[in-house]
């Protein structure tokens, strides 16, 4: 703080106007009158707080259009409605009779053994308002409905063994036996697998039924598959111990589907192929578009089997913990290990140090391979 102190002189003015005056008579000195003592305080400074630098999103994550977010099940960009929606998990059948329609656009493919050492698929649709044919849908087992229910999805079959009946009941299940809004078609290869629907006949089903569109409560809040950034993608180059992988044979595995995964590293994609039994080999097509199925991510399960009787039934554990599996992505692949802890939780993936893995943006394939049983990596057997 600073002080000015002031002091005038009567005396000093007085001579001053003495001098300017003349002759004047001499007045008498007035005493000095100190002025009072004046305070003035600095103006405080006031300090300006430095702005918060706005956080820019990254090009990535800015939707292309209004209104659209990141997938849940493939990270890729769909509106809200579309990721707020239950999505269909559909059976198909996988052998050469097989009459394949709307299977390229699913985002999610399951493939395990059935009786008789065929496979049978179960797609994982998100987007399906829209779709004119469906199919061909054959019959229900148990195992798929357990991975259908770490989705929330609508359970779309044919029918089923008996041994579905205590699980089934637990779903939203639209089956093509009890429904009529299913259709055979005249242009599938045979009659058995012919079995067709669309999504206005889903959506009479769903009507009628009284399910619900909406995601169960809660259920959107909780993350699935983990996805690393477009903008980093997970390359697996942070594995000392990553395994070349430019083919997944899984031949040994699924004896009639001889079904493999080719990596093009143009597209950064694993295409899929297969060489049914009395088929010739080639690409696994949808016949509706005539496109091949292609994934980003391949996700290998060693699983728990039993057969059941003497028909070939099967039955596989799908809850456990610390179990093998593989994933691969970009031409590369780790060992991994996987856990499911509850009927409606999902299967989670952990890297041998028991971090959970990050799958690439796109669509994902799971294979489940039961145990014992080995596939192939560009030559090298993995058991």
């Amino acid at each position: 703080m600073k002080k000015l102190q002031i002091i005038f002189f009567t005396a000093l003015s007085s001579a001053l106007l003495l001098s300017a005056c003349g002759k004047e008579e001499e007045k008498p000195v007035t005493a000095e009158v100190p002025v009072a003592e004046q305070t003035i305080e600095d103006t405080p400074q006031i300090e300006e707080e430095p702005e918060e630098p706005v956080e820019e999103p990254e090009e990535e994550d800015l939707p292309p259009e209004e209104g659209m977010v990141r997938s849940r099940i493939t990270n890729e960009w769909v509106t809200e409605e579309v990721n707020n929606s239950r999505p269909l998990a559909i059976m198909t059948p996988n052998t050469k009779t097989a009459s394949q329609y709307g299977i390229s656009k699913a985002d999610v493919v399951y493939e395990c053994n059935v009786e008789g050492s065929i496979t049978r698929l179960m797609w994982i649709l998100q987007d399906w308002k829209n779709e004119d044919r469906l199919g061909n849908v054959r019959s229900c087992r148990d195992y798929y409905v357990y991975w259908a229910f770490e989705w929330d999805a609508l359970y779309v079959h044919f029918g089923g063994p008996f041994y579905i009946d205590e699980v089934i009941k637990r779903t939203d299940d639209i089956d093509g036996k009890t429904s009529s809004n299913f259709w055979r078609a005249k242009d599938a290869k045979n009659a058995t697998d012919n079995a067709y629907v669309d999504t206005a006949g889903i959506m009479a089903d769903v009507d009628n039924l009284g399910y619900a569109l909406k995601l169960r409560d809660g259920y959107a809040d909780e993350q699935h598959y983990r996805f690393a950034s477009e903008k980093e993608p997970n390359d697996l180059s942070q594995y000392s111990d990553a395994i070349t992988a430019n083919k997944i044979d899984m031949s040994p595995t699924y004896p009639v589907t001889n079904c493999y995964f080719i990596y093009n590293s143009e597209n950064g994609l694993y295409e899929r192929f297969q060489k049914l039994a009395g088929a010739s080999d080639g690409p696994h097509t949808d016949l509706a578009t005539g496109e091949q199925l292609k994934f980003k991510n391949v996700l290998i399960q060693n699983t728990y089997h039993e057969v059941r009787d003497d028909k070939g039934y099967l039955a596989f554990k799908c809850h456990d913990t610390t179990r093998d599996g593989w994933f691969f992505t970009n031409g590369k692949g780790i060992h991994v290990n996987w856990e499911k802890t509850s009927d409606y939780g999902a299967t989670r993936y952990y890297d041998d140090a028991g971090n959970e893995i990050e799958l690439n943006t796109g669509k994902t394939m799971v294979c489940i391979v039961e145990d014992g049983d080995s596939f192939l990596v560009d030559d090298q057997e993995i058991n």
